[in-house]
């Protein structure tokens, strides 16, 4: 059975608490990464975590660092998360939702590729007919999909601030431009091998973001979560239609029940009503059968 953990409390040094992941040092240069159940949308965390997602979120990340493996280093260790909790802890708790990864030296900017233009993406595209200074030929409508998948990055934000969407000289800028173009590069081989293998599936990914990392000798490592439902969006491809924002795997219930309230998108996040944590919980469920055929009691 999946267990529920908003968020996580254990004997150990709390490095970072993210949005959905808490994140605990470990002897030997190593990290703790747990996916709890927290649900942000719209850049807040939500009181009502998603029972199961955290583990979920994990399986399909894990998943796919192994699918991709032969693309780029990732930063899994495949060590026994049990042997690395603190005494008295539950591991059933944590054992599906949590990983041994490698501490990297975190990149400063969000690779995001897309194939499809959607969401801030086609915001700028209406409003000057480019994304992150990508000129897109004219004509395009809201889903379409690109004539090929660009890379177009983002700001890191805080918690509770927003990405921005920035140019490929800002990326140049921060990291240098060696290895801003491996980031490049890197993100669209990764996205155009995911993109193939769900489309046989059923699942159109239109975008994804991706983290990625150095470790001790410069080389270069995919990190974090990985072509899940939170970091891309997942379309089912036997509803797709272009013209209108089809359907996510994710969180898109959430959004939707958010739309309706009289909320202004700051913290601290409205209640969700249990049908539409039902509903989120599902999709999730789906996605994550559909990819890698593991079944979520």
């Amino acid at each position: 059975m999946a267990t529920t953990l908003h968020t996580s409390d254990l004997d150990l040094p709390l490095l970072h608490r993210g949005k959905v992941r808490d994140v605990y040092a470990l002897p030997g240069n190593r990290l703790l990464m747990v996916a709890s159940d927290r649900l942000s949308a719209f850049d807040v965390v939500l009181p009502d975590p998603i029972p199961g997602k955290g583990e979920m979120l994990c399986q399909i990340s894990n998943f796919w660092f192994g699918k991709t493996a032969h693309l780029c280093p990732n930063h899994l260790t495949h060590e026994s998360v049990a042997a690395v909790l603190p005494a008295g802890v539950d591991a059933a708790l944590y054992g599906k939702r949590s990983v041994v990864a490698k501490k990297l030296k975190a990149l400063p900017v969000e690779a995001i590729a897309r194939g499809y233009i959607i969401g801030s993406g086609w915001k700028d595209y209406q409003a000057n007919g480019a994304i992150c200074g990508i000129r897109l030929p004219a004509g395009l409508r809201q889903a379409e999909q690109l004539p090929e998948p660009i890379f177009t990055p983002s700001t890191k934000a805080a918690v509770g601030d927003h990405d921005e969407n920035v140019g490929f000289d800002v990326v140049v800028d921060k990291i240098g431009a060696d290895l801003a173009e491996q980031v490049r590069a890197k993100t669209l081989e990764i996205y155009a091998f995911a993109a193939r293998y769900a489309r046989e599936r059923g699942i159109i990914i239109a975008d994804t973001k991706l983290e990625f990392g150095l470790d001790e000798n410069g080389v270069l490592h995919v990190m974090d979560e990985m072509l899940t439902p939170d970091s891309s969006r997942f379309w089912p491809a036997d509803t797709y239609q272009v013209g209108i924002s089809p359907p996510s795997y994710d969180k898109q219930y959430v959004r939707d029940y958010l739309e309706t309230l009289d909320w202004n998108k700051t913290a601290p996040g409205p209640h969700v009503p249990a049908e539409i944590i039902a509903a989120t919980r599902g999709k999730y469920a789906e996605a994550l059968l559909r990819l890698a055929d593991i079944t979520v009691e």
